[in-house]
C-alpha cells in the first residue's frame, strides 16, 4: 500500500491522565443486519494438506455510508474461546459509525493445531478482498484488528502472508492475504518467557518446539513487508504484559514500518471492561491513525 508523505513513521503516545472524548454528532447506521458467511463450506484445512469437517465464519457488518475500507476483527479468548460481543460485533458497530465495514471472524479454536486460526484469518482476508466490488470496498484498504489472543492472530496474519496463487482453481485463493494495516489492542505477541501461557498452550500444545515458539513470536517475524500498525496497551496489564506491544513496536521501528504505540496508564486487561477513558482513548487515536493512512475519514472531535 502506498503511504502518503505525511504519515508519521514512529510514535509512542502515552496518556498520563484520563481524558473524556465527545460523542460523534453524525452516526451512520449499519446498512442491514450482518451477513454470516462460511469460509470453508465445512471442509476446512488444518495444515500439511489435511482437512476436517468443520468451518469458520465471518459476519459482515456494512455501514450505510462506506469509506471503502474494511477491517477483519479477531476477538480474544486465549485461543480457548471467542469474546465475540465486546471484541467482535461491538467493534463492528463502532467501525460502522465511521463508515468502515466491520467483519467479525469466528476462527476455529486450535486445540494444539497451530495453523488452524491463521488459515482462517488468511481465508477471511482473501474472501473480503475477492468480494470487495460486491461490498463497495477498496481492495487496497482491507486491514485486520485483534484483541489479546486475537491480537496475536492479527499480528501473525500481518507477518505470515502470501500474495495469492494466480493459478488456483478457487478464485479466493488467487488473491493476497496480506492485510493493508494492523490494529492490535492489548495483544499477545511473543512466546518468550513473558508470554501468556494459556494462549501458547492452546495454540501450540503442551510441548512446543523452540522452532514453533520462534515462528509464532511475531516480533521476530517482522519484515519490510509488514503492514503499518497501531498498538494500544495498558501499562498495568496483569494478564498480557505491555512488553508484548513494545517488542512488536520496536521491531516495526527497526524495519522502518509506519507505526504508532499508545501506552495507556491504567485499564488492565480489557481496559476496564471495554468502557471509560482508556477504552475511548484507543478508539479515538486509532481512527486518527487510520485517517493518516487514508483508510477512514478523520473522526469528529
Amino acid at each position: 500500500m502506498q503511504l502518503p508523505r505525511h504519515v508519521v513513521f514512529g510514535m509512542i503516545l502515552s496518556l498520563t491522565t484520563p481524558i473524556c472524548f465527545a460523542q460523534e454528532t453524525k452516526v451512520p447506521k449499519p446498512i442491514a443486519e450482518p451477513t454470516r458467511i462460511s469460509l470453508w463450506d465445512n471442509e476446512a484445512p488444518v495444515g500439511e494438506g489435511k482437512r476436517e469437517a468443520s468451518d469458520a465464519w465471518i459476519s459482515v457488518h456494512r455501514p450505510t455510508e462506506s469509506s471503502g475500507s474494511a477491517v477483519v476483527i479477531c476477538p480474544g479468548g486465549g485461543y480457548g474461546g471467542l469474546v465475540t460481543g465486546a471484541e467482535g460485533h461491538g467493534i463492528a458497530a463502532w467501525l460502522n459509525r465511521h463508515g468502515i465495514t466491520g467483519i467479525v471472524l469466528e476462527y476455529r479454536l486450535p486445540k494444539g493445531r497451530s495453523m488452524v486460526p491463521l488459515l482462517d484469518a488468511q481465508r477471511a482476508l482473501r474472501m473480503v478482498r475477492n468480494r470487495s466490488a460486491e461490498w463497495s470496498l477498496d481492495p487496497k484498504r482491507i486491514g485486520i484488528m485483534g484483541f489479546s489472543a486475537g491480537g496475536h492472530l492479527a499480528s501473525t496474519a500481518g507477518t505470515h502472508f502470501d500474495l495469492g496463487n494466480p493459478t488456483a482453481s478457487d478464485p479466493v485463493d488467487r488473491v493476497s492475504c496480506r492485510p493493508d494495516f494492523l490494529v492490535l489492542i492489548y495483544p499477545v505477541i511473543t512466546f518468550n518467557e513473558k508470554t501468556h501461557r494459556g494462549s501458547m498452550k492452546n495454540l501450540l500444545g503442551d510441548n512446543p518446539t523452540q522452532e514453533q515458539m520462534d515462528w509464532f513470536s511475531n516480533e521476530k517475524q517482522v519484515t519490510s513487508g509488514t503492514p503499518p500498525t497501531f498498538l494500544a496497551h495498558a501499562l498495568n496489564d496483569r494478564v498480557v504484559s505491555s512488553d508484548h506491544s513494545k517488542a512488536f513496536f520496536d521491531a516495526l521501528q527497526a524495519k522502518g514500518i509506519a507505526s504508532r504505540y499508545l501506552e495507556l496508564p491504567t485499564g488492565d486487561h480489557g481496559l476496564n471492561g471495554y468502557q471509560g477513558p482508556m477504552w475511548d482513548a484507543w478508539q479515538k487515536e486509532s481512527l486518527e491513525w487510520l485517517a493518516t493512512l487514508k483508510v477512514s475519514p478523520k473522526p469528529a472531535d
